[in-house]
């Protein structure tokens, strides 16, 4: 059974459950909904089945339509999110219309595109919702902490860099041995400038950054979100003004000799606060994969949700719960 008709069967049991439909029975009576030579259906089985077969997955669909749509406009960026999935599965078929309708009825249960967007859609307000659930949580003592741990003012650098001269046609001894040479090369211009040497002339000689070494391996203001490599990032923060490394300080790219040219003072925790409550939502739901599935619960329970029915109940109850332990044991394995 495909989606959209899961919905309109559900959308039919919800209206026989409360009012009736139009000349549709009230389940309240339990009147027939259709009778044959053989018999009768009544609105009580006809309920009962669509709810075991179809009733959860589909009431979530619809409590969260309810409590997100509003909420959460649909907007541009929320429509080139979904166009971008959408041709990303598309190019998985090689743009093939026909292969990706097929694809997704069968693996994802959706009949056309038009039901995949309202899938995606869904998705994407939910995402926003749990986002918005887990900053919301965020303490003013977790923020400060961050603050004074973690944010620090631009740093201005220049550096020397010594590459290993290898290649993939080496063997391991040989690649070994230049990056010895590699190393031994910054260890003595270290020693250079600990004789006085001048940084910036001993960078336009010597390092291997073309990109720098021209201006004297200056490397203008960066900082922690600037994708630097991890070793020469430390090695700079570490750094006094005015100081250079003393040690050479090996990256993915080579052996680096650094120099701290300057460091602006951290911005004001006002100016950072908003920046600082995204990436610790972002750190938290990365770091926790339940955190997601207990969001949602607490976001509904806050809504005020209440089953009238205890099979419903209950299968939400155990659909949560399952979702909730396979997510802790992925962030177990992880």
């Amino acid at each position: 059974m495909k989606r959209l008709v899961k919905l309109t069967i559900c959308t039919l049991t919800v209206c026989l459950l409360v009012t009736g439909c139009g000349n549709n029975a009230s389940l309240k009576d339990n009147h027939t909904v259709v009778k044959t030579d053989e018999g009768k259906i009544s609105a009580d089985t006809l309920y009962e089945k669509l709810r075991d077969k179809y009733g959860i997955s589909v009431l979530i669909d619809m409590i969260d339509h309810q409590l997100f749509d509003e909420k959460y406009k649909t907007d541009s960026t929320e429509e080139e999110t979904i166009n971008s999935q959408i041709e990303q599965m598309k190019s998985q078929y090689n743009n093939d219309d026909e292969a990706f309708k097929a694809a997704i009825t069968q693996y994802l249960g959706v009949e056309d595109e038009d039901e995949l967007r309202d899938m995606l859609s869904l998705e994407y307000k939910r995402n926003l919702a749990i986002e918005d659930y887990v900053k919301d949580s965020i303490t003013d003592d977790e923020i400060q902490k961050y603050y004074d741990d973690e944010v620090i003012g631009d740093i201005k650098v220049r550096h020397i860099l010594i590459k290993p001269d290898t290649n993939d046609d080496m063997s391991t001894e040989e690649k070994e041995e230049a990056e010895k040479k590699a190393k031994k090369e910054a260890e003595d211009l270290i020693k250079k400038l600990d004789d006085g040497a001048d940084f910036e002339e001993l960078a336009k000689e010597y390092s291997d950054d073309t990109g720098s070494a021209s201006d004297g391996g200056l490397i203008d203001y960066f900082n922690k979100d600037d994708n630097m490599d991890e070793a020469f990032l430390n090695a700079s923060i570490d750094l006094e003004k005015g100081k250079y490394t003393t040690e050479p300080v090996k990256s993915s790219f080579g052996y680096h000799i650094i120099l701290k040219v300057d460091q602006k003072k951290k911005p004001k925790l006002k100016k950072v606060k908003d920046d600082i409550i995204d990436t610790l939502a972002e750190d938290k739901l990365n770091n926790d994969a339940t955190l997601r599935y207990n969001a949602l619960v607490e976001i509904r329970k806050n809504a005020g949700i209440e089953f009238k029915d205890d099979s419903l109940k209950s299968d939400y109850d155990k659909l949560m719960d399952q979702l909730i332990e396979s997510a802790s044991n992925t962030t177990a394995n992880s």
